[in-house]
This record gives structure tokens, C-alpha cells and sequence, in this order.
């Protein structure tokens, strides 16, 4: 159900919003892979769910930008 929030939230977004969005999930996974490596990190499914999100918010940059 999250994902579906979270998806819904991007689609109202603006293209320049989503931009900045894509840039700071890209910063937070580079932050999430440098905390792996140093066995930092707690929660490794996060990795996973940022990627995903990265994902989605690429996908509806596509889509916006075919419209």
C-alpha cells in the first residue's frame, strides 16, 4: 500500500519535482551502498525499496515526457 501512496504522490508531481526527487534517491542509495560496505547499515531492504523508488520516479519522468 505504500507504494501505491508514494506512486500517486509522483504522478502529481511536476517534471523539475521529480527531477530533484530522482537526485536525492540516487544521493540516499549511494548513502545506503557506502554504509553496506562499511557494515553500518541495519536494514539492507532498504537498498532494494530506494532502488525501486528510483525506479518509479524514472518511469514516470518517461511517461510525462511522451505525453
Amino acid at each position: 500500500m505504500k507504494s501505491r501512496a508514494f506512486l500517486e504522490e509522483l504522478i502529481t508531481k511536476t517534471s523539475e519535482e521529480l527531477n530533484v526527487e530522482l537526485v536525492n534517491a540516487k544521493k540516499e542509495l549511494f548513502n545506503l551502498r557506502f554504509q553496506n560496505a562499511t557494515n553500518q547499515l541495519d536494514n539492507t531492504a532498504r537498498i532494494k525499496e530506494v532502488r525501486k523508488n528510483i525506479a518509479r520516479i524514472q518511469t514516470i519522468i518517461t511517461q510525462k515526457a511522451t505525453v
